[in-house]
């Protein structure tokens, strides 16, 4: 069982800045991918940024390369999305999640996620 708590969302002007916080407790850290998701009113839940355990490799959604880094410090169990140039669209709330997907596959099937967190709120105001 992996337990996860996300942390840093909230409001902001559009062109400032955000940093997300995932907090991980359970089983070993460095052993999972870990993703962040988005979710807006009336839209499916959809892939933002996710990174492997062991090599750090990091994947990003093509609506935020450039403007999100995803890293994780696997000595204290937690990784971090920072979230530059917000637009309104980043509107959204946002989870952290937990899974193993196959090296050969995507990163970004939620159906890959064994864990979630209760996710946290992004208001990016215009």
């Amino acid at each position: 069982q992996v337990q996860l708590v996300e942390s840093g969302g909230g409001l902001v002007q559009a062109g400032g800045s955000l940093r997300l916080s995932c907090a991980a407790s359970g089983r070993t850290f460095s052993n999972y991918v870990i993703g962040w998701f988005r979710q807006a009113p009336g839209n499916e839940r959809e892939f933002v940024a996710a990174i492997r355990g062991s090599a750090g490799r990091t994947y990003y959604a093509d609506s935020v390369k450039g403007r999100f880094t995803i890293s994780r410090d696997n000595a204290k169990n937690t990784v971090s999305l920072q979230m530059n140039s917000l637009e309104p669209e980043d509107t959204a709330v946002y989870y952290c999640a937990a899974g193993q997907p196959p090296i050969y596959r995507s990163v970004s099937r939620k159906s890959d996620y064994d864990y979630w967190g209760q996710g946290t709120q992004v208001t990016v105001s215009s």
